[in-house]
């Protein structure tokens, strides 16, 4: 399997065509675009029969070998069996296998939640980080190399890749966050660790300011050759890679096991970055049978508008707002070029069109072009939800259910019950346990989430952060300052 630049850097033939690997450790293309599979491989219904009875581990590595070919079957394998184990995902909420590592609530027929948070964070982002940094000490060591790797978070990307990359050799972690816009909770995940490779940055501004900075940073080729800086924020395939994998595992749970693999699912997903329902998205390319990918965002609607009007407007940093599911406070999706790579027909030439534009500070419009009408080929709806909807959605789970549910999971089941159709299981992905937002919680239920036991008293631990300007020539000094 070689690997695409969504803008273009691969048209000079197959011998500027990478590998997994050559793409794992760098994030961006050369030429500032996100790579894609030159192809996607397609699933047999034959596969499905047979991956139907599998562990979340066995599962993984079935689909991961399809985009994975550098590295020797026996080793990924040996990757994938440490990643995806009971004890690691530890805090599994639902009844039921322990093993399971995703497992699947009904909540009602028709109707389930996907629990994505059991991880050594709590949230979604685990899923995937916890296989990157085995992916990146086994490359690295292969290699004999170190890297840099400098993120930005919104709230739960910074500390799962905290998390999981602690204390890997030859690995350093710079995570940029926006100050004060993240929980208590998620802060003090990140900032109270204490190990010498995690540096933390608070930056004074959006999650954008942050992406935005790592993304100059990536373009700096020769300070990235110098400082061998990588990625973990979504950008990298890696992670929307991985993320793949618990979209076939919620069709299986969701779906009858009668020998019959078109049964179609619909799945809700909240979205921010674009990078989960991305990995929805290629899923239904790769032939799994999704009727729906429904994107809920938050009152930051830039997704939901597009889908909508077929414009695609990035806001500023002084108009996106701050919210009660802060990890989708994002006003540009990284992301989200992947997919139009694909309803553009793949073409560089467009993607480069479209994104000089974003990448000026303005918009592109797609009505009156061919691309708009296909729109509808990939199975994207979306709606949008509000502080109070939250409020509302977290108070009729947990009535109606027993169930508690965050502020974000609350988005994607408020938007999911608008696209509900009979006959098609309505699969609402979660983001993250309700301790991270406690005190929405608070304010929805009038009393505490639940807390695992080895957070207790995370929030009093000391902490470690700069605080910083939005500037990428600081946050440059501050990494050439360590080395």
């Amino acid at each position: 399997m070689r690997y695409i630049s969504t803008r273009g850097a691969h048209e000079n033939g197959n011998a500027a065509r990478p590998q997994f690997c050559d793409i794992l450790l760098g994030g961006l293309a050369p030429d500032g675009g996100l790579y894609l599979p030159e192809q996607y491989p397609r699933v047999t219904a034959a596969e499905l029969a047979e991956w139907r009875t599998l562990s979340y581990a066995e599962l993984a590595l079935a689909i991961l070998k399809k985009f994975i070919t550098d590295i020797p079957a026996a080793d990924l394998e040996a990757i994938v069996k440490r990643t995806y184990t009971a004890e690691i995902y530890r805090h599994c909420r639902a009844e039921g296998d322990a093993n399971d590592i995703t497992p699947l609530t009904t909540l009602e027929p028709g109707l389930h939640l996907l629990e994505l948070s059991n991880g050594p964070t709590l949230a979604f982002k685990d899923m995937a980080m916890q296989l990157l940094g085995n992916l990146f000490e086994y490359e690295l060591a292969r290699r004999g190399e170190q890297i840099n790797i400098l993120g930005a978070t919104s709230g739960d990307t910074g500390s799962a890749a905290e998390y999981a990359m602690r204390g890997k050799r030859g690995v350093r972690v710079f995570m940029l966050s926006p100050e004060g816009k993240m929980s208590a909770f998620q802060r003090a995940q990140m900032y109270s660790l204490a190990d010498e490779n995690i540096h933390n940055i608070a930056i004074r501004g959006m999650f954008d300011d942050c992406q935005d900075i790592v993304k100059a940073v990536a373009n700096d080729a020769a300070f990235k050759a110098q400082y061998k800086i990588g990625a973990v924020n979504s950008i990298n395939w890696a992670r929307v890679a991985a993320q793949i994998i618990y979209y076939f595992k919620g069709w299986f749970a969701a779906t009858r096991d009668d020998g019959n693999n078109d049964e179609q699912v619909s799945f809700s997903v909240p979205s921010g970055n674009f990078g989960n329902i991305c990995a929805g998205h290629i899923a239904r390319m790769m032939g799994l049978p999704i009727r729906r990918l429904i994107l809920a965002t938050n009152e930051n609607d830039v997704l939901d508008e597009f889908f909508r009007t077929g414009i695609y407007r990035p806001r500023k940093t002084a108009e996106t707002h701050v919210t009660s599911s802060p990890s989708m406070d994002i006003s540009k999706a990284s992301n989200f070029e992947r997919f139009i790579f694909d309803l553009v027909g793949r073409d560089p030439a467009a993607i480069r069109e479209l994104w000089g534009k974003v990448d000026a500070g303005g918009a592109f419009d797609l009505n009156g072009t061919p691309w708009l009408a296909r729109l509808s080929e990939f199975g994207f709806v979306s709606g949008r939800s509000a502080h109070a909807d939250r409020l509302a959605t977290i108070r009729t789970v947990w009535q109606r259910y027993q169930i508690m549910i965050d502020t974000h999971t609350a988005d994607a089941f408020r938007v999911a019950q608008q696209y509900r159709e009979t006959g098609v299981p309505m699969v609402v992905l979660e983001t993250a346990q309700p301790v991270k937002f406690a005190e929405t919680i608070r304010e929805a239920l009038g009393r505490d989430p639940d807390r695992p036991a080895d957070f207790a008293g995370i929030e009093a631990l000391p902490q470690r952060v700069t605080v910083m300007d939005a500037d990428a020539d600081a946050v440059k000094a501050f990494i050439a300052a360590r080395m």
